[in-house]
């Protein structure tokens, strides 16, 4: 399915309500999820996305740990898409990003010419 973009830039405030863990891709192993363009593992972090007076806690996952992000300080996220899934009758939304930093943290720089 296709991802959807989302435009943080609407939102009045996000901030690190669930500190970031490693996913895991296989319980019984233990095995972590990687990510399969970078090979970093997979982190997951719960966002509450604040927009006026209505707020929303959501899952996201980002490839590399997001250094610095702790719970309850205000974060910046670059690149968030939603991607709706079905499996099995089950279905949802996956949230991803490319990077989530502490809100104060400088901007990591972007290799020249890649696309933002």
């Amino acid at each position: 399915m296709a991802a959807l973009p989302i435009d943080t830039a609407k939102y009045t405030g996000i901030i690190c309500a669930v500190p970031p863990a490693p996913r895991v891709a296989n319980r019984e192993t233990g095995q972590l999820r990687v990510d399969r363009d970078t090979g970093k593992t997979v982190y997951q972090v719960g966002l509450c996305l604040m927009a006026g007076a209505s707020a929303d806690v959501v899952s996201v996952s980002v490839a590399g740990e997001p250094a610095g992000v702790q719970l309850g300080m205000p974060v910046t996220v670059r690149d968030l898409v939603a991607t709706p899934w079905e499996n099995e009758g089950r279905h949802g939304i996956a949230f991803r990003a490319a990077e989530i930093r502490p809100l104060s943290a400088p901007a990591t720089p972007v290799a020249k010419g890649a696309s933002q």
